[in-house]
């Protein structure tokens, strides 16, 4: 064990100390509480598949008094004034850099990701917060629209409180992005975050407890079947945001029906990366690598398929498949680490099950497809380790190419003219987003068109930008994150016709 992961462990364990000393449970009207009915369950680190503290589970009951403590502060929060929304939100913000430390090495062992792409964490959260609390004061601006005889006019109103239900591949960068624009707005909001990974939506409620009025956020941690099904039907909660897999997707939708919610979904992604013969070799094979392996493959917007076009085949995938080999599989606190334990034993088999899926469909196992299980250095053979994977010789029809593995695990199908690509590219029931490789300007201004995506980079990995939309189309997804895309979810728009006095106003009954 290096002095950085021995000094990271020692001051992550002091981080956990009270997590696993107090049962965690909800933040509900300003107050931290175990709620009524709940019931504790065991909260697991993926390292090694041991307890880090136990979580109270929430009831119904609990979700019932947060959807009422946020349906009671709407009013005043919505009333708040845009400029002192702003100033509470950067104050947010700057206490998210405070506590980045925390933050990262909290996160890290909750839910297994290396310490090397957390240690961010923070500072994008704290970016998300400040981006739209500077938006706030604009959030209500609406259009003029200018007609002969009238002067039409809009305005925007917060739609109330909303419910945001959060994943748990990377949950307190995910948990900013949704909250902090509904904040913004002038929505009140009820979190309900995954329950394989609470912990940084605990210290986001410690936080907003010193800074926001009560009720205007709420937290209740459970289970999907229980708070999560309560939060999607109470009519309270007038929106619902959920990140989460496309079946959960469904469930929520049915569940909202009948109080006619609004639904932003972001859910899963089978995403292309496209490199044609003439792009940049070594900026599309560090993208390549960078856009499926990092983050332990769990990102929604991972390229896990690889189309590559045949002139280059040979040389890309010596150079990929050495690339692969090379990862450096540890202990998410460990600096050197590239990949970490994926987050949970059931996820695990799961993405272990596609090793031998991939065999029985014909595909080639080129590197991996094994999980860890002998000691190796500092690395815990009880933790949910596996070999980072590339699957070669694919085709389109196997379910390695269309279903959504989740993990360090790269399928590629070879492609020899621009439409194979595009068809193959399209031939999956999602489309969150793509990634196209050409140095061709006018063939990458095509791929664009046609394909399917809700979401394209051309010659770059993916680039967070946060006044651009972001979202997927088809089975990946409904609505769209960023910028003004945000408030439009989040508020209604209204639409104020004014006369000029001028019209003629239609007579009836005058004999």
């Amino acid at each position: 064990m290096s002095d950085t992961q021995a000094t990271n462990l020692e001051r992550a364990q002091r981080y956990l100390e009270r997590f696993r000393n107090n049962t965690t449970g909800h933040y509900i009207n300003g107050e931290f509480t175990l709620g009524n009915g709940g019931n504790e369950y065991d909260n697991i680190t993926p390292t090694d598949n041991s307890p880090i503290g136990k979580i109270m589970a929430g009831s119904t009951d609990d979700m019932n008094a947060a959807c009422k403590a946020a349906e009671d502060a709407f009013e005043a929060w919505a009333a708040t004034p845009g400029a002192e929304r702003k100033r509470l939100l950067n104050k947010f913000a700057d206490r998210l850099v405070e506590r980045a430390d925390e933050i990262a090495l909290v996160e890290s062992m909750d839910c297994g990701q290396a310490i090397r792409f957390m240690k961010k964490a923070a500072e994008r959260g704290a970016a998300n917060f400040r981006f739209f609390a500077d938006k706030a004061p604009e959030a209500q601006d609406g259009l003029a629209l200018q007609q002969q005889e009238h002067t039409n006019f809009t305005v925007r109103n917060a739609i109330g409180p909303v419910g945001i239900i959060t994943p748990w591949n990377t949950p307190f960068m995910l948990s900013t992005w949704k909250i902090a624009p509904a904040l913004a707005a002038g929505c009140t909001v009820v979190h309900k975050p995954a329950e394989l990974t609470p912990l940084s939506a605990y210290i986001l409620a410690e936080i907003a407890d010193e800074i926001l009025p009560k009720g205007v956020w709420n937290m209740v941690n459970g289970f999907g079947e229980s708070v999560g099904k309560r939060m999607t039907e109470h009519p309270a909660i007038k929106a619902v945001a959920l990140v989460g897999e496309s079946a959960t997707g469904s469930h929520v939708m049915r569940q909202g029906a009948d109080t006619l919610k609004r639904m932003h979904f972001e859910l899963g992604g089978k995403n292309p990366v496209i490199v044609f013969d003439d792009a940049h070799f070594d900026r599309a094979l560090d993208a390549v690598v960078f856009m499926i392996y990092s983050l332990n493959g769990q990102r929604c917007t991972s390229s896990s398929r690889l189309l590559i076009q045949s002139g280059i085949r040979d040389k890309f995938m010596a150079a990929l498949e050495q690339r692969v080999r090379n990862l450096k599989v540890g202990h998410p606190l460990d600096p050197n680490t590239e990949v970490g334990p994926l987050v949970h034993k059931e996820h695990y088999d799961k993405v272990l099950s596609y090793f031998d899926i991939a065999r029985e469909d014909g595909a080639n196992i080129a590197v991996g497809g094994k999980r860890i299980t002998e000691a190796n250095g500092d690395l815990d053979p009880a933790g949910n380790y596996l070999e980072p994977t590339l699957f070669t010789d694919a085709n389109s029809r196997m379910r390695i190419a269309q279903e959504e593995i989740f993990g360090p695990v790269l399928t590629t199908i070879t492609f020899d003219t621009e439409e194979e690509a595009i068809a193959i590219a399209n031939d999956t029931e999602y489309g969150l987003s793509g990634y196209i490789w050409t140095e061709n300007t006018g063939r990458a201004m095509r791929m664009a068109r046609h394909v399917e995506a809700g979401m394209l980079w051309v010659n770059s990995e993916n680039n967070r930008n946060l006044p651009s939309p972001f979202g997927g189309t088809k089975m990946s997804g409904i609505g769209r994150d960023g910028g003004d895309w945000s408030f439009d979810f989040y508020m209604e728009t209204k639409n104020v016709c004014i006369a000029h006095g001028t019209h003629h106003v239609p007579q009836l009954g005058k004999g």
